[in-house]
């Protein structure tokens, strides 16, 4: 029986790109966005995997739509907590409501997409959780101190579960991002890609599929000692 695997902010970027490979890799996948129904839509037909509306930063809205994927298709086995938004500016100019929208979505939203599940693979003795951070939580980034904050407590979650789920046979893993092609990226003036390009020694912007074979592998057997790290995929730009 294939195991399930639910990519939260699964219907566009990176996120189209995991729960693509998860799919072509075997297994059973549930692709969750938050409100742009006509791509999720056309991501269905395309792929025919199964869509989910709900608001990851919402606790009783993610409780839900997590009970509706099990449903579903069964205990969810992997769990890619991917959904992110971005609210940019200087923090002089920096807005309550930017930095609680971005701390809401991408650091709670983890929160509120794995605390629900994690029972569940306690008891069954396994789990994959893995959190796509950002290499701009590792170095920080001007005009980015909420999304910054957020990736880098994205690898504290990691390293926590790692700890607390080990002796359960569940693994917490990151991967952090550099800058990738997709659509906001490609969308941005052609200058200012060319200067983020300048910044990474391999010359050129990753490909959301190689972000995506990160977690196929994270998810396998194969990485079962892999528990507590983070992956940098960013073509060389940034060293921990």
């Amino acid at each position: 029986m294939a195991r399930v695997a639910l990519v939260t902010g699964g219907t566009r970027g990176i996120g189209a790109a995991i729960s693509k490979a998860l799919k072509a890799a075997g297994y059973d996948v549930a692709a969750s966005y938050a409100g742009n129904d006509a791509a999720a839509a056309a991501f269905t037909d395309e792929t025919g995997i199964k869509t989910y509306k709900w608001n990851v930063g919402d606790y009783a809205s993610s409780a839900e739509g997590l009970a509706r994927v099990e449903a579903d298709l069964g205990p969810i086995d992997v769990v890619v907590a991917n959904a992110g938004i971005t609210r940019d500016a200087p923090f002089h100019k920096m807005t309550p409501e930017q930095w609680h929208e971005v701390i809401d979505t991408n650091l709670t939203g983890v929160f509120n997409t794995v605390h629900p599940i994690w029972p569940g693979m306690r008891e069954r003795k396994f789990g994959r959780v893995i959190v796509i951070s950002s290499v701009n939580g590792q170095k920080g980034q001007f005009g980015q101190v909420n999304y910054a904050a957020t990736k880098a407590g994205d690898l504290g979650i990691v390293k926590s579960l790692a700890q607390e789920g080990a002796r359960a046979g569940i693994t917490a893993n990151a991967i952090c991002p550099g800058y990738i092609a997709t659509e906001m990226v490609m969308a941005v003036p052609e200058k200012v890609r060319e200067s983020i390009i300048a910044q990474i020694p391999t010359g050129r912007l990753g490909e959301p599929e190689e972000i995506a074979r990160c977690v196929v592998f994270l998810a396998s057997d194969e990485a079962t000692f892999i528990n507590g790290s983070t992956i940098s995929a960013n073509g060389g730009q940034f060293f921990v």
